[in-house]
């Protein structure tokens, strides 16, 4: 962790030498073909993940591997178009590696998105889910190792009082808002539809493969993490055709205006 940390500390000097050092207001992380979302920020300034030693170096298709800071109503904003999952190879702790950026920058807010699979019947293809709890399958936890009180209450992770005015503004553009549980499975496979009925019985509305060491490590970090979960498809065996990661990615693209106006909206509830 010291090799980590130092990391950390290196990346933190190469975005305020590129980006300037005043405080950032709210991260982001943008998930599959989601990066287009983030088109309407202000002075955008781009540096590219290689440039940042704390980082892991593989990256998904679907993810730009680029770090935006730019304003965006008057607030500064740290955007991280690409993250890391476990199915790359990586531990949880590295997949919420950047929280752990976000944080020694000062951010108090991070809004998590990603592309999903819809277990709800009420959640159709292009919806999105506001994250209320979720159910964390992927076999780890971003706080093993922790030795500064990792046993944290998760209870409330994920603040609810922004939804019901998110969902009147999301109703008036026609755009589907939910609220449910996000599942995580390791990946890279798709689920099965016997893995799918298990997680509808256990309560998931919505299945991914990432966002939760992210929200778990804001948690534990006092970082108040809001979660998106856009619903690109039918989970496995519900949608009546096989799922690859294309179809997730030509999805995101298309989600990529609705989540634009969402994320507009929560930084205006938000700050």
């Amino acid at each position: 962790m010291k090799k980590m940390d130092e990391g950390l500390r290196e990346s933190c000097r190469v975005i305020a030498g590129q980006c300037g050092e005043d405080p950032f207001d709210l991260a982001v992380v943008l998930g599959s073909g989601l990066g287009k979302a983030i088109q309407g920020i202000e002075d955008p300034v781009v540096v590219p993940y290689t440039e940042l030693d704390c980082l892991p170096r593989q990256l998904v298709a679907g993810h730009a591997g680029q770090l935006v800071t730019g304003h965006l109503h008057g607030r500064r904003l740290l955007c991280f178009l690409g993250r890391f999952h476990c199915y790359q190879g990586c531990s949880a702790r590295q997949a919420s590696i950047q929280i752990r950026l976000a944080h020694a920058l000062g951010c108090p807010r991070v809004l998590l998105t990603n592309a999903a699979g819809g277990i709800d019947p009420g959640l159709a293809p292009g919806d999105f889910l506001f994250v209320t709890d979720h159910i964390n399958l992927l076999g780890d936890n971003p706080l093993r190792g922790e030795t500064v009180d990792p046993f944290i209450d998760l209870t409330g992770l994920y603040p609810q009082h922004y939804f019901e005015r998110l969902k009147i503004y999301a109703t008036e553009r026609g755009i589907g808002l939910r609220q449910g549980v996000l599942a995580a499975v390791a990946g890279p496979s798709y689920e099965t539809p016997a893995e799918v009925r298990a997680l509808a019985l256990l309560g998931a509305a919505a299945v991914s493969m990432s966002t939760i060491p992210e929200a778990i490590m804001a948690g534990y970090l006092g970082i108040e993490p809001v979660a998106l979960s856009f619903i690109a498809n039918r989970a496995a065996g519900l949608g009546g055709r096989k799922l690859t990661h294309q179809d997730v990615l030509q999805a995101g693209e298309k989600g990529a205006r609705d989540l634009a106006l969402l994320f507009e909206e929560m930084v205006r509830l938000w700050l």
